[in-house]
């Protein structure tokens, strides 16, 4: 197998398209089209996982955060970044970076997170905008239902955890075929009224060649109508952190620990407990401490990420409790993910994650 097939399932599960203007998720070092001899999965990439990678002869190193984040104008080992892609190079080791795009799938990061916590009811904490078209096509009724298949088939008409979701409204479309036509119905040069149905579908502007081309495809015109409109909705299925709840209310200090344990992790920084009970739970793994104002307008009883600045924290005002629990321990879960998604179909070769401590911030 090579590695763009397994590079393809990781992007089909978190699109490429997902991630932030500023990332570099993707191939960082190699070959795609090189034969896959082992995969060693880690959320960093130092110079120790590189050499994990050639111990356990794996040639394809899938990582949580880029190894190349800004500009290389030279690779001459002056730094750790410009040492491993050397190493990398010299070794036919191929580097592969999910981190922004795999952060926003509502099955992804903050997801796995409040899995572990027991969270239920889940949903999106900042839905994101942009990322939704409706087109909108006219069709003759007859051949309606085919063209809406084929529009489904490609993607078009989901909308949350439905699909095949379109609205349709019959009415009358009206053309004249100029010479060199070849119409599908009426004469060369003379006004035709047709019965057709307008059908509506929402798509994901990153599909919209593909769902436009199944259109061109399936109708029965050899010059269809359609519009596309540019949507201000957000999409529920992708964006960053999670709002859930738990079962039963918990004391807030009983909470903490009990994150504490499941992060694994020497200490939480956090505010004033507020003497409440804890029932819902925002989070956000990764730096999100910009998400606070979105969890407490949501009703969060606590907002559980990392990187909080010391003045941060007082933006909490007694209305939450904010437990700031470190970047490396709110996304340990994200090699659990990449895992699964790798094994689930490629049993023929070996998959490791990484024993490597790569987590720089140590704790007394």
């Amino acid at each position: 197998m090579k590695i763009k097939e397994i590079t393809k399932e990781l992007e089909a599960f978190a699109p490429l398209a997902y991630q932030e203007e500023y990332d570099n998720c993707g191939f960082q070092v190699g070959n795609p089209d090189d034969e896959i001899s082992g995969v060693l999965i880690t959320l960093d990439v130092t110079e120790s996982v590189i050499d994990e990678a050639i111990e356990k002869s794996c040639n394809l190193i899938i990582v949580h955060h880029p190894l190349i984040f800004g500009k290389l104008k030279k690779i001459i080992g002056r730094n750790a970044v410009e040492r491993c892609v050397i190493k990398a190079i010299r070794n036919n080791i191929t580097i592969y970076a999910a981190h922004t795009n795999i952060d926003k799938m509502s099955n992804g990061v903050s997801a796995r997170f409040a899995q572990k916590l027991g969270l239920i009811h889940c949903q999106t904490l900042v839905p994101e905008g942009g990322l939704l078209e409706k087109l909108v096509t006219f069709v003759p009724l007859e051949q309606a239902e085919h063209v809406r298949q084929a529009l489904y088939k490609a993607g078009a008409g989901c909308i949350g955890e439905y699909d095949h979701c379109s609205y349709n409204l019959n009415g009358t479309g009206t053309f004249r075929a100029s010479d060199g036509c070849h119409p599908f119905v009426g004469e060369i040069g003379e006004d035709h009224e047709e019965p057709e149905t307008r059908i509506e579908v929402i798509l994901e502007k990153r599909n919209e060649y593909r769902i436009v081309a199944a259109l061109k495809e399936a109708h029965p015109y050899e010059e269809p109508a359609y519009d596309i409109y540019e949507l201000k909705n957000r999409h529920a299925k992708v964006g960053l952190g999670i709002i859930g709840e738990l079962e039963k209310e918990e004391e807030e200090l009983a909470f903490l620990h009990r994150l504490k344990g499941a992060i694994e992790m020497g200490g939480i920084r956090h505010t004033e407990l507020l003497g409440k009970k804890i029932k819902r739970v925002a989070l956000c793994g990764g730096s999100g401490a910009e998400f606070l104002p979105d969890a407490i307008q949501q009703g969060a009883d606590i907002y559980i990420s990392c990187d909080f600045k010391y003045h941060q924290f007082f933006d909490a005002e007694k209305k939450i409790v904010i437990a700031d629990i470190g970047h490396f321990e709110s996304e340990r879960f994200t090699k659990e993910i990449f895992f699964e998604i790798v094994s689930k179909n490629n049993p023929k070769f070996a998959i490791h994650i990484s024993s490597c401590k790569t987590n720089p911030i140590n704790y007394i």
